[in-house]
């Protein structure tokens, strides 16, 4: 019996795969506990559309991701952090800081898990930040860091 898979099942596929098991098998477990509907002609089409409608959406997003890096590397954040003598940094400018900073200054709202930060920022100087922005985008914002 064919069937199409509603959730991920260990050893038989992932959401929205087309498997074939036996019958008992659908019947007893698969069909019982929500994990597949019977592949039916109609719910096959079904899936086609749900899959199509995911592609597009899909492509949409990694568009808008493309558009907001365009803007994203034109902008430059200002962040200060306290030295003391020489030059020396007290704490370090983190990823919430930055998010903060890019949301005050240029109105935009970045979640900070999305900020990239290799090490943390001890030091003046400009540096440039990794933001990924789509699995398949990744921005570079410029940070300035001054005395405060």
């Amino acid at each position: 019996m064919k069937v199409i898979l509603l959730q991920d099942v260990k050893a038989l596929g992932k959401a929205g795969d087309v498997v074939e098991v036996s019958t008992g098998y659908a019947r007893n477990k698969i069909l019982p506990q929500k994990l597949g509907v019977e592949a039916t002609p109609k719910a096959l089409n079904d899936l086609k559309l749900q899959n199509q409608h995911a592609e597009k959406v899909r492509q949409e997003n990694l568009e808008a991701a493309k558009q907001f890096k365009e803007q994203l590397e034109q902008l430059k954040v200002e962040t200060k952090i306290k030295t003391g003598e020489g030059g020396r940094s007290f704490g370090s400018v983190s990823s919430k800081e930055i998010a903060a900073a890019l949301k005050e200054q240029h109105k935009l709202e970045i979640d900070k898990k999305k900020i990239v930060l290799d090490e943390p920022i001890k030091s003046l100087g400009t540096y440039e930040v990794k933001v990924k922005l789509h699995p398949e985008v990744t921005a570079v914002l410029k940070v300035h860091v001054g005395e405060a």
